[in-house]
């Protein structure tokens, strides 16, 4: 079963910049992306090989649950997320900062 183009394009949401991402990048080739909550696994590689014509290794995929927030006496919880940690082949990179949002 494979995925349209459209929806590759749209599986990436953004990269998740933090110090444990930086750390994962310069330690183990590791790049952090937020990602849809309905994407898998193959989706996501097929997707960041598309993006930005890299060869991918592996996908690890981590599910975060939303937290409980209090704003005074109003009770809320934030989304749901789903982050995916890729990792590239050796010798390859992404730069972002070459990357144009369409």
């Amino acid at each position: 079963m494979s995925v349209s183009r459209e929806k590759l394009m749209n599986l990436l949401l953004a990269p998740h910049v933090s110090e444990k991402s930086a750390r994962a990048t310069e330690q183990g080739n590791h790049y952090v992306f937020r990602v849809r909550t309905d994407a898998r696994k193959p989706d996501i590689k097929a997707a960041v090989e598309q993006m930005f014509g890299v060869k991918v290794e592996s996908v690890q995929v981590l599910n975060q649950q939303g937290k409980q927030k209090r704003f005074g006496r109003f009770e809320g919880r934030r989304s749901d997320t789903k982050k995916a940690y890729v990792r590239l082949a050796a010798g390859q990179t992404i730069d972002f900062a070459g990357v144009e949002k369409a």
